[in-house]
């Protein structure tokens, strides 16, 4: 920066990095391009693994474009928006996390010739933005409908999801626990239908046993132990109470100090504590239940007038889990004991048990009358497994869940892709001057769909990309895509490969748009001081002001 006589003037500190232009603009292309290739071989059902040291020293194995971009650390601003694409894709559909990094790497790399020829960037995102909306429209069209209610149906669409994944050995398994699960915990009100799966859906792993004694409970299963050992462990419909207080003597917020002369005033006191605990627990037992849940404490003195009543006492449960036993008991969470009635207990449950498996106890609250809240328990051998088969099953989970919401499909294997690229070719022509080239540029850059899935599985790229481009040419060839495993052209309605509509629609949107946010960007300003680390010997330790008299 310089004033009128051309004196330069010094606004940022000499240690500011400052990149402008198209300097700036290259430079955030060739930053989304590095992120998109760390991922592209996690695409189709012949994905490669990915092994990653995490910064807190463990290790992840995956195919999941969210679970790998999560893992990595990096440094320049474009890669970490481009990081958050992947986020914000598994928060919104929960599936398509590769597919939209790979196709925004994309997009702006066919951005690049055009910046380098000088092209306006408000140019670009126009045609990118026309192009997009063209894109959403061509999708509408290509959908089909299926009956939702149909588990046949809705299982050809999750099976599409797990066959990409590590579990699809055991595909079958893993639909028919997500349709399961899904349906369990969904609610239908004045005709809309509401599915939370992350509040009422919950996976627990245990290691040890095998695959196939992976099953749903239709209740909520709990790491947790009786607090007494004279409890019940097994109870055949029981009367559920969930507490939100503590359930032992009310201590003064304030410091109190008692002065006890003899004997009789300790007793006294004693006495007192006794009689209050006591009574909390009265007005808990005179509802006669038959378990206790509390988020709190619970005294020696409350456990044992529980043992006295017959009652089994679970302590110190995290609000999330009390949630999903309110939602499959029907009880209600009470803040205190005096303020219990008789509509707040659970009656739903069919069957509370306890079980130890391996070396843990593990509370079962299952069988429960139209549970509105599940447990999916997943067994395995090695833990590195079962976290893979955890992210695939909950991919799998919002599969199933984006179908009930919106019951319209598109064919996958790149059929989609290449449908909508040869729809946008055949418009660009008619679109007069140079919005033309962006526009176009869309429609190249979603080919790298179906040609990453070809090289996933060591196809003949040119072959096959050009003999599926000619086949949508043609017309009414929309459903014809790639497999993946052999890499030859089929036909999507006889091979069974459709993805939901909303997360097709959701990479498009998603890549186009966080791609016109980049080309918007002609300035990077980083100015991150690093702190000199201290060499060998003791951290130097500020001296400690003398208090005041």
């Amino acid at each position: 920066m310089a004033n009128s006589r051309g004196v330069p003037v010094l606004v940022l500190n000499a240690t500011t990095k400052r990149e402008t232009g198209r300097e700036a603009q290259i430079g955030n292309i060739k930053a989304a391009k590095t992120v998109a290739d760390v991922v592209r071989t996690c695409l189709g059902p012949r994905a490669m693994l990915k092994m990653i040291l995490s910064q807190s020293g463990n290790i992840v194995i995956t195919n999941d474009g969210n679970a790998i971009l999560r893992e990595v650390n990096v440094s320049h601003p474009a890669a970490k928006s481009m990081i958050d694409l992947s986020r914000s894709q598994d928060d919104e559909v929960g599936d398509g996390t590769t597919s939209v990094i790979v196709l925004a790497g994309e997009i702006l790399s066919m951005a690049e010739p055009w910046i380098e020829k000088k092209m306006h960037p408000r140019i670009i995102i126009n045609g990118y933005t026309r192009a997009m909306n063209d894109a959403l429209e061509h999708l509408k069209s290509i959908s089909k409908y299926i009956d939702y209610k149909n588990d046949a149906e809705v299982k050809t669409v999750v099976k599409s999801c797990i066959g990409t994944k590590f579990a699809h050995t055991w595909s079958d398994l893993m639909c028919d626990l997500a349709i399961q699960a899904v349906r369990m915990v969904t609610v239908e009100e004045n005709g809309k239908r509401e599915i939370d799966i992350k509040r009422y859906c919950r996976i627990e792993k245990i290691p040890g046993g095998e695959m196939t004694e992976c099953h749903v409970v239709p209740g909520v299963v709990i790491e947790k132990d009786i607090t007494h050992s004279k409890m019940r462990r097994k109870i055949l419909n029981p009367r559920i109470i969930l507490l939100d207080c503590n359930l032992e003597y009310k201590k003064s917020q304030n410091k109190v100090n008692h002065q006890v002369k003899d004997g009789k005033e300790w007793e006294k006191i004693m006495m007192l504590e006794e009689e209050q605990v006591k009574k909390i627990v009265m007005d808990i037992v005179k509802f006669k239940p038959d378990v206790v849940i509390t988020e709190k404490g619970i005294s020696d003195e409350a456990q044992h007038w529980f043992v006295k009543h017959n009652v089994t006492a679970l302590r110190r449960t995290r609000k999330s889990i009390m949630d999903r036993i309110s939602k499959a008991t029907g009880a209600t969470v009470v803040n205190r004991p005096d303020e219990i009635r008789e509509s707040d207990v659970g009656t739903r449950c069919g069957l509370f048990e306890i079980k130890i498996i391996g070396d843990e106890y593990w509370t079962f609250i299952t069988d429960c009358k139209d549970p509105k809240a599940c447990t999916v328990l997943l067994r395995g051998g090695h833990k590195d497994n079962l976290a893979e088969i955890e992210r695939n099953l909950q991919d799998a989970l919002a599969v199933a869940r984006n179908v009930i919401y919106d019951p319209r499909l598109c064919p996958g294997g790149g059929a989609t892709e290449m449908s909508i690229a040869t729809k946008l070719m055949e418009k660009a022509k008619s679109i007069a001057g140079i919005d033309q080239y962006p526009y176009h540029s869309v429609a190249i850059a979603l080919e790298v769909i179906p040609r990453t899935l070809i090289q996933n599985c060591g196809g003949d790229i040119v072959r096959n990309i050009t003999s599926l481009r000619a086949k949508h040419a043609q017309g009414n060839n929309s459903t014809w895509g790639i497999d993946g495993d052999k890499g030859v052209l089929v036909d999507m309605n006889k091979f069974g490969i459709w993805e939901p509509f909303l997360v097709k629609s959701q990479t498009i949107k998603t890549a186009v748009e966080a791609s016109c946010m980049l080309l918007r960007i002609d300035d990077i300003v980083s100015g991150i001081t690093h702190k000199e680390e201290v060499k060998g010997g003791p951290v130097p330790v500020k001296d400690e002001e003398d208090p005041e008299p």
